[in-house]
This record gives structure tokens, C-alpha cells and sequence, in this order.
């Protein structure tokens, strides 16, 4: 009899699949610092991170949304994530502000709080606006306006607890082990985080309009920490799930 037959114990959760993503890339740059590129960094911290749960996790499938420098709308990133039926989506990103503005940021997808939160939500979804279809593609969703953006947060995930739970992992492991200053863990409506059917953060590892940030993230190591905490975070999440939803 299979697992899951009535009389028999459930089967037991393996993580078996996650999904990176890179933002950003192609004709869409992303943000910039003086030097570094949004798309440039967030891709080279994800491979990074791919290598690193490859090399030490074998029993995990990694699916990359992209590995090289190309455009890639929205809808897709999410679809890349349903379609190999992943059990978490972990999407990486630099931030931009004023020049002061430091710091890393782990946001799950939810009803923003503060008009900052909003800020960076409009950011990363005006991505959609070099999109052919976007407003097929998104329901009518206009990413300059802020009542748009109110009513798409509405849709709350199945998986925010779980989406939650991993953000405050990834964020620990920026405070405690990479030694990163953090903003802490936010919710807003992103659009690349709605389509997707399982838990899910986006990650804005610093801000390449921060000097300092710019130099550490535009540097192999610095990118190596990054993506050395996120990997941190993702062992203790899957063995956390799966001592939760074992024997």
C-alpha cells in the first residue's frame, strides 16, 4: 500500500526542490550603484548559493529562473517555480535609496505596512512595464499606483507562515554569521512572489546606492557571505520542515 492509504502513517515531507532567482537582467538592469548592476549582482549571489546547496545538499533539486544575462517577465519566474512543483522560491535583489539608506531586508508577499514598504514594492514591480502583455498578464494591475498595490496584497498566501518562518532564518543569519546590518523582515505585494504556490521571500541584499554596500557587494567574497547565510538559512529551515512533518 502507498504511503497516505487510510491505516497507514502519512509520508514523510522531504524539501525536495527549490527554486533561485536572480532579478532583474537582460534589457532590465535593475538598480546601479556606481559601478555594480542590480541584474550582475543578484545573479552572481544566486549561483553562488546554487553551488553551495548543490555541493552540499545532492538530494535537492536547484532550478534557476535564469543563469545568464537575460529578461525574464515576472509571470514566468513564478510559473519556472510552479511548474517543477518547488517547495520554496527564493528570489535575490539589491535596493536603492538615498545615499545614507544600509542594509539587507527579507520580504515575504503581504499587506505593506508603511509607504516605504510601498516604495520598494513599486520598484521591483515597475519591471512589469517592459513586459509586452502585462496588464493581461496581471489581471489590469497598474504598478504606479498605490491602490493597485493595496488590493493585490490582499491575496494572501497559503504559505506565508512558512514564507515567514524562512525570512527570520535568512534574517538571523545576516545579523548573527555574515555580520550584516539588517531592516529586518517586511511584507508588500510583489508580483513576483503572488503567482507563486509555495513559500517564498524576495531578499534585497543591500543598497548599491550605499558606497560601502556597493564595494561589498560588488565583491566576490562579499557575495559569498551572502549567499553562504542564505544557504545557512535554507539547511535549518529544511531540516526544521522536516522534523516538523516527520514520523
Amino acid at each position: 500500500m502507498a504511503p497516505g492509504t487510510p491505516g497507514l502513517p502519512p509520508a514523510k515531507y522531504h524539501l525536495r526542490t527549490v527554486v533561485l532567482d536572480a532579478g532583474h537582467g537582460g534589457k532590465d538592469r535593475g538598480c546601479a550603484g556606481v559601478k555594480a548592476r542590480e541584474a550582475d549582482v543578484a545573479l552572481k549571489i544566486i549561483l553562488e548559493l546554487g553551488r553551495q546547496i548543490e555541493e552540499n545538499m545532492p538530494d535537492v533539486k536547484v532550478v534557476y529562473t535564469r543563469k545568464t544575462d537575460v529578461f525574464v517577465e515576472l509571470t514566468d519566474r513564478a510559473g519556472i517555480a510552479n511548474k517543477h512543483a518547488a517547495d520554496l522560491f527564493i528570489s535575490v535583489h539589491c535596493n536603492a535609496s538615498a545615499p545614507s539608506a544600509y542594509g539587507t531586508e527579507v520580504w515575504t508577499m503581504g499587506p505593506h505596512k508603511t509607504d516605504a514598504n510601498l516604495a520598494v514594492a513599486k520598484r521591483e514591480n515597475a519591471v512589469i512595464l517592459q513586459e509586452d502583455n502585462y496588464k493581461a498578464n496581471y489581471n489590469g494591475f497598474d504598478p504606479t499606483s498605490p491602490q493597485s498595490h493595496i488590493l493585490f496584497s490582499l491575496y494572501q498566501s497559503a504559505h506565508v507562515v512558512n514564507s515567514i518562518r524562512f525570512a527570520q532564518k535568512v534574517d538571523r543569519q545576516f545579523r548573527t554569521t555574515v555580520g550584516r546590518s539588517s531592516r529586518g523582515v517586511k511584507q508588500a505585494g510583489f508580483l513576483v512572489l503572488w503567482k507563486s504556490t509555495m513559500p517564498s521571500v524576495l531578499i534585497e541584499s543591500g543598497f548599491l546606492t550605499n558606497r560601502a554596500e556597493e564595494q561589498y557587494l560588488n565583491d566576490k567574497s562579499g557575495q559569498s557571505y551572502m549567499a553562504a547565510g542564505i544557504y545557512r538559512a535554507f539547511r535549518d529551515y529544511k531540516n526544521e520542515l522536516e522534523a516538523m512533518n516527520g514520523e
